[in-house]
């Protein structure tokens, strides 16, 4: 197969290639990049392959890092872009599951492609658009079919992470697992727990995110994977509750994560706070899932006011109709969008007052009291009960503090 016109991304890279190959080696661009390609798919890096070791591409380019050079890798640098070239290698010895205990440098492509994980992905492409498929990895492409390269379990025990890659790769790429590789996932799936939590989560965000999430949850779930997950061990059958659904539009992290902590029954504060930071999730998202999930409650109940509105803020509003959405509870976007435009203020820096007004003009002592005027006051204005207007917010807090 020959591709005739590359994507531009490839375009300034073309030239690096023509000159690792002028000095007398092979470079190819591979992975990803060459699959995305192929399927018309976005394509957000490239990565280039070569028979050239290390020190040979250093003296090929003046500008070079050290990225990884241990493991073959260096980032060649051209007129401002770095990209980061690779030397075949083969690999062995995954006592951890995850990485090699040594690398060897090879000249052989194909020694390099075979210890890829999946045939979509051991394709590699001539800068003059020729595809070098090894391994059948255009059929499988055709078939929408996902499959190791080589024996399931070798894959698998030389890197536990690529189970969960190819359930994450089902529901982004909408493809099928086939029967071997399915096997080899639910025979090993237990080695999922040497993985890093960060890894795993960032591919079931992935695969929440995809194109049809349904069918990577399938699999997910068919083959115990999940039981490995901090925090799912026995969270089956509320999952599997999951594969009925049908308006997935899950946009980014935290109506991920807000889906899940609903599914499991994880609703309250306290609870999502350990249940995320098992997951090792950020702070912010861990705050930003706090709002969507009695927002998302308060559509499903009817009970949407404007303190919700106003305590919840946009973002999170927005993100919590994304999750309604799938179970059926949203709002319509532009009914919501009204109702948010309504409120007299949207944050408390609009509230016509501040604590030094209540200390100067009304008389007011810093300290709890003050807080809990300024809430109050703060509600009554989101609420319509009091205008937002300084010297009625004012005469209300001294009638406020006088009645304690």
């Amino acid at each position: 197969m020959i591709i005739k016109q590359l994507p531009t991304i490839f375009e300034p890279a073309r030239p690096v290639l023509q000159k690792i190959e002028a000095a007398g080696y092979e470079a190819y661009f591979v992975g990803g990049c060459v699959r995305d390609t192929i399927l018309h798919d976005p394509i957000h890096d490239i990565d280039i392959a070569t028979s050239a070791y290390p020190s040979e591409i250093k003296s090929i380019f003046k500008r070079t890092v050290d990225t990884g050079i241990e493991h073959g890798t260096v980032m060649i640098l051209d007129h401002g872009t770095g990209y980061e070239t690779t030397t075949f290698r083969t690999e062995s010895g995954y006592q951890d599951y995850r990485r090699p205990d040594s690398v060897t440098f090879v000249r052989s492509l194909s020694e390099d492609l075979q210890r890829r994980d999946f045939t979509i992905n051991a394709l590699a492409l001539k800068e003059n658009g020729e595809v070098v498929d090894l391994f059948d990895g255009l059929g499988d492409l055709k078939r929408r079919l996902i499959r190791a390269v080589g024996d399931p379990n070798e894959r698998f025990h030389e890197d536990a992470l690529r189970m969960m890659r190819a359930v994450r790769f089902a529901s982004k790429l909408d493809f099928t697992i086939d029967q071997p590789t399915l096997t080899g996932i639910k025979e090993n799936a237990p080695l999922l727990a040497k993985i890093a939590v960060e890894r795993i989560r960032v591919e079931f965000e992935k695969l929440l995110l995809g194109q049809n999430p349904v069918a990577g949850l399938k699999d997910f779930i068919a083959t115990g994977l999940y039981r490995y997950c901090p925090g799912m061990a026995t969270a089956g059958q509320q999952l599997t509750a999951l594969l009925v659904l049908n308006q997935w539009q899950l946009e980014n992290e935290a109506q991920v994560w807000a889906t899940v902590c609903l599914q499991l029954g994880i609703t309250d504060r306290p609870a999502v706070n350990k249940f995320l930071k098992q997951w090792k999730t950020a702070n912010d998202l861990i705050a930003q899932v706090n709002k969507i999930i009695p927002a998302v409650q308060a559509f499903h109940q009817g009970q949407v006011t404007p303190n919700l509105l106003f305590k919840t803020g946009w973002q999170a509003l927005a993100d919590a109709n994304q999750v309604a959405k799938l179970y059926g509870w949203a709002i319509q976007d532009e009914q919501l969008q009204e109702e948010y435009a309504k409120l007299p203020i949207k944050n408390g820096k609009e509230l016509a007052i501040n604590g030094g007004m209540l200390i100067k003009q009304a008389n007011i002592k810093p300290g709890p009291l003050m807080g809990k005027l300024i809430n109050q006051l703060t509600f009554a204005v989101v609420n319509g009960d009091l205008p937002n207007e300084a010297e009625v917010l004012l005469d209300t807090a001294r009638q406020m503090a006088k009645e304690g």
